[in-house]
């Protein structure tokens, strides 16, 4: 008689759950206290799920390769797309533009609109906060572009697309609205800058 884990339907449920929504690796530990299971199980678990995805024969399994893999990556595990699809998903990543930007990358992309050839810092500090992420968010989307680099720092500098005109349905930035009658204080504004359109 063997000790091998018997198969259990209702953990390896309870993994996929858990590995569909994780952005990391996981290892076995932390699967383990995630799903409240020894690791042991965990893991016959986890070489049922890789076999089957896998399209391996046997009870309980798929028979076909699934489109995605478990991949064990850098001693913990997550759910992958497999590596000759990739480019089916970089064209189809590539073809889906949101229709929604988050309030951060309006309000960023405003900014870059309206003062480019505009660098990064000089973006941050008219918002007062960080927008490393929002602007790699604004490039990945085909909305701004390097642009060039300042003379005197090195910078990069950063503008806008075509893409974004088709977007606000305007042929050239001259049609953006002047900024100064939306704000309070045009003073203070273009005290920041002194380029404020007005």
């Amino acid at each position: 008689m063997t000790d091998d884990p018997v198969f259990d339907p209702e953990l390896c449920r309870r993994l996929e759950a858990i590995l569909l929504i994780v952005e990391e690796p996981q290892s076995l530990v932390s699967l383990a206290a995630a799903v409240a299971s020894p690791v042991r199980p965990v893991r016959a678990a986890i070489d049922w799920l890789v076999a089957d995805y896998d399209g391996e024969s046997g009870p309980g399994h798929g028979g076909y390769r699934r489109g995605f893999e478990l991949r064990e990556v850098g001693g913990g595990w997550r759910l992958y797309v497999r590596d000759e699809l990739d480019d089916l998903i970089s064209d189809f990543v590539g073809s889906q533009v949101p229709t929604r930007l988050s309030q951060a990358a309006l309000e960023t992309l405003a900014v870059i609109a309206y003062k480019q050839p505009v660098s990064r810092s000089k973006v941050a500090s008219i918002r007062a906060v960080n927008v490393d992420s929002v602007v790699r968010t604004l490039l990945a989307r085909g909305l701004v572009v390097e642009v060039g680099a300042d003379a005197e720092t090195g910078a990069v500098l950063y503008g806008t697309t075509d893409a974004l005109l088709g977007h606000l349905g305007i042929n050239s930035l001259d049609e953006l609205p002047h900024i100064s009658p939306l704000l309070d204080d045009v003073d203070d504004v273009a005290s920041i800058d002194g380029e404020v359109r007005r």
